[in-house]
């Protein structure tokens, strides 16, 4: 199967706060790319349901390290129902439809360190 994502993609978990006029969603990433996220969700969510998403990254800066707030909005473009009963029984999979440059030049950032770091290792 050829892998259609245009963006690299990493596994990494991130806090995310998923939300709209109806609800908030605490959640965490399972991975993520400069053009969405893959997240853990409590509840069912219509495919193309409009989002606000609030991203926490740790961002390295001059030897300290600071976590940057990234808002943005997306659109749910997939979502999966696992096996597990836990509080987070779905799989959702979200793309960025807008997202300021310095932030998504932020994230692209974080992306390109971590798959540096995992060559590294």
């Amino acid at each position: 199967m050829k892998e259609r994502r245009k963006s690299p993609r990493i596994n990494k978990v991130l806090s995310v706060k998923l939300s709209d006029s109806e609800f908030d969603i605490l959640t965490e990433t399972k991975n993520i790319s400069a053009t969405g996220a893959y997240c853990p969700v409590s509840k069912p969510l219509e495919l193309m349901t409009k989002l606000r998403l609030v991203l926490l990254i740790p961002i390295k800066k001059n030897r300290t390290k600071t976590i940057k707030k990234i808002n943005c909005e997306g659109v749910v473009v997939r979502l999966e129902s696992t096996k597990d009963k836990d509080k987070y029984p779905y799989r959702a999979g979200i793309f960025f439809n807008q997202i300021n440059d310095q932030d998504k030049k932020a994230l692209r950032f974080y992306i390109q360190s971590a798959l540096k770091e995992n060559l590294s290792v």
